[in-house]
């Protein structure tokens, strides 16, 4: 059975840093797509950004130029790299693997269980 576990979440202080990290127990071309997503209180799931395994990647306007996603394959690990964070970006933010995707649209995917953080003025 495929596991995917988050951590790394935490408070910060507006314009912190955090970094999350995502170890899939079944790593390898069957997760052709990684990705983080987030959810805040009364609002629905959202794309923050993906990496397949050619490297592509994809984010989401809200965090481009902040956040940077990257892998590391021998440790099945994917790793969202957080920076000037904002108050906005205070949610759930959950990691997703699945065997394809386009863009944010996953397609038989894992998910985690999700990671809090939260971002102070």
């Amino acid at each position: 059975q495929v596991q995917v576990a988050e951590s790394g979440g935490g408070s910060v202080h507006f314009g912190g840093s955090l970094r999350l990290s995502c170890v899939v127990s079944r790593y390898g071309y069957s997760f052709y797509c990684m990705g983080w997503f987030r959810q805040a209180p009364g609002t629905e799931r959202e794309g923050v950004a993906t990496i397949r395994s050619d490297g592509t990647t994809t984010f989401a306007d809200s965090v481009k130029g902040r956040f940077t996603i990257s892998k590391d394959n021998a440790k099945n690990t994917v790793y969202l790299q957080m920076n000037s964070l904002k108050p906005e970006d205070t949610a759930m933010y959950y990691c997703a693997a699945a065997p394809v995707c386009v863009g944010f649209q996953f397609r038989s995917e894992t998910w985690g269980q999700g990671t809090q953080v939260t971002v102070s003025s």
